[in-house]
């Protein structure tokens, strides 16, 4: 792909400025997409003390953690179609603005309304990987691109891993409104950080947007988000749960049905149906799904007491602490993913990612007993991950149009978020079934456990079947190379502008 047309100075204007602001685009991109991550794992030490401190119940409580879920997978896709039409700087800079005012609501009440409404804002920030992932492709030559796409995906795991920690100790020696101050304050300068540093890209697909796919893509997600959520609570078998089963399945296939007949769809189904594309959310679903568990687990198992047997009784400080090594082998461990996809191709840097997963929960059922032992097992998880995050957007980027690459990573983000969910709830309900009363308390037993680390660890080796199931050459009979492609659209796009 050519490098962007430089942006004619005025005579006697020092180009000082935006060379600076050029070689700040993917430091800015990549602290935003920290910073989104954070912004969801931040409310996660305060679930146990929600329900005192704003005077609810802890099944409104639990809504603060589903409505930014059901949001994000929402407003993913809608923003990624919004950003390839309207402009991607534009789009990013108004989901960081949204998450930025979520976070000033939760900093100004204590009302379990707001707060769950404020959280819902928040959910928009989800579309701040894709947006930027996008970006990047239009911005940047090929020799830089892949390490940078690398990064951008792997803030999604740095964040959380800083958030946890970060979270625990300004709850445990601070009030609890002072950590939304602090992602606020952060949150503004996102933002105008974004504004400044980060060009808006020529490449667009004008029309007209599709609200009617945008409002049946939400209402089938948010059925089929909330049943997989809730199910747990409200009873897999309940008259609710499987209504709203039968109604995401109803709504999504009158979505499929119009979203083939759109003219200007939300999501192109005739790309997502090719093999190249199609199987990449398909792997993108399962390792969102084998990665959530080693997060989810860890945090329940080092924490569990030692009169279980097999508990470290951990505060959450040091819970945090055990996963920071993950985030941090993330951020080393991103170039390592462009180097390996450069020399053998994403697909492989996917397979291989989710085989690293499964090693790292072999470790998991070899010892969970030791600390160090539980560090490492989800070390090598978060090492895995950060293979395989940063390979799937690379895969879509080569596989569909420039104009839409940002809706196209948008639906991929989704698949993940939908695994995600997935997995929270099939964990939850391993670990509810396997439990033993520890001081009259039922706490899950080290068997539920193991369990819950071997179902991870297989659905890491389905994603890496998926992975190698990718075809090398896209059989929709496109012959141009992805380069090509790439460069007529920007070509098109300045023309046009």
């Amino acid at each position: 792909m050519d490098h962007p047309a430089p942006i004619p100075q005025p005579p006697g204007t020092s180009t000082a400025a935006p060379r600076l602001r050029d070689r700040l685009t993917i430091p800015v991109l990549a602290s935003g997409g920290i910073l989104m991550a954070v912004m969801q794992t931040v409310v996660v030490p305060l679930l146990p003390d929600l329900p005192r401190l704003t005077h609810a119940s802890a099944a409104a409580v639990s809504w603060m953690v589903t409505a930014t879920l059901l949001s994000g997978a929402v407003l993913t896709p809608v923003l990624g179609r919004a950003g390839d039409m309207y402009g991607k700087r534009r789009v990013l800079t108004a989901a960081l603005a949204l998450m930025t005012v979520g976070s000033v609501m939760c900093a100004l009440s204590s009302d379990i309304g707001v707060l769950i409404a404020a959280r819902a804002l928040q959910g928009a920030a989800a579309s701040v990987v894709p947006l930027s992932i996008s970006i990047l492709r239009d911005e940047l030559p090929p020799e830089r691109r892949g390490s940078a796409v690398a990064l951008m995906s792997s803030t999604v795991g740095i964040g959380a891993a800083l958030g946890l920690p970060l979270a625990a100790l300004v709850v445990q020696y601070a009030d609890w409104h002072t950590m939304f101050w602090l992602t606020s304050a952060l949150g503004a300068l996102g933002v105008a950080a974004t504004w400044w540093a980060v060009r808006e890209s020529p490449v667009r697909e004008p029309g007209r947007f599709d609200v009617l796919g945008a409002l049946g893509l939400a209402a089938g997600l948010v059925c089929l988000l909330l049943g997989v959520s809730q199910g747990g609570q409200w009873g897999w078998g309940s008259p609710r749960v499987l209504g709203l089963f039968l109604a995401a399945v109803a709504v999504l296939a009158l979505w499929w049905w119009q979203q083939l007949r759109a003219e200007r769809p939300l999501v192109d189904l005739r790309l997502v149906t090719r093999p190249r594309v199609g199987l990449s959310h398909v792997a993108a679903l399962l390792t969102g799904f084998a990665f959530y568990a080693n997060s989810l687990v860890t945090a329940q198992l080092v924490q569990a007491p030692k009169a279980t047997g097999y508990g470290l009784g951990l505060s959450i400080v040091a819970t945090g602490l055990c996963l920071l090594p993950g985030g941090v082998t993330m951020l080393l461990f991103s170039p390592l993913s462009a180097r390996i996809s450069a020399a053998r191709g994403p697909r492989v840097t996917l397979a291989l990612g989710a085989a690293v997963i499964a090693c790292g929960y072999a470790v998991r059922i070899a010892d969970s007993r030791d600390l160090w032992m539980i560090i490492l097992g989800a070390t090598i998880v978060a090492t895995g991950t950060t293979l395989a995050y940063s390979a799937l957007p690379t895969l879509i980027l080569r596989a569909v149009p420039a104009a839409q690459t940002a809706s196209a990573n948008g639906v991929n983000v989704l698949m993940r978020t939908i695994g995600q969910a997935t997995s929270s709830a099939a964990v939850t309900a391993v670990l509810v079934h396997h439990t033993s009363p520890v001081a009259g308390v039922p706490l899950p037993t080290l068997n539920g456990y193991l369990l819950a680390f071997t179902m991870a660890g297989t659905i890491a080796l389905a994603a890496c079947a998926a992975a190698l199931s990718i075809p090398t050459d896209d059989p929709s009979g496109d012959t141009r190379p992805a380069e090509a492609a790439t460069r007529g659209s920007r070509d098109e796009a300045l023309e046009g502008a």
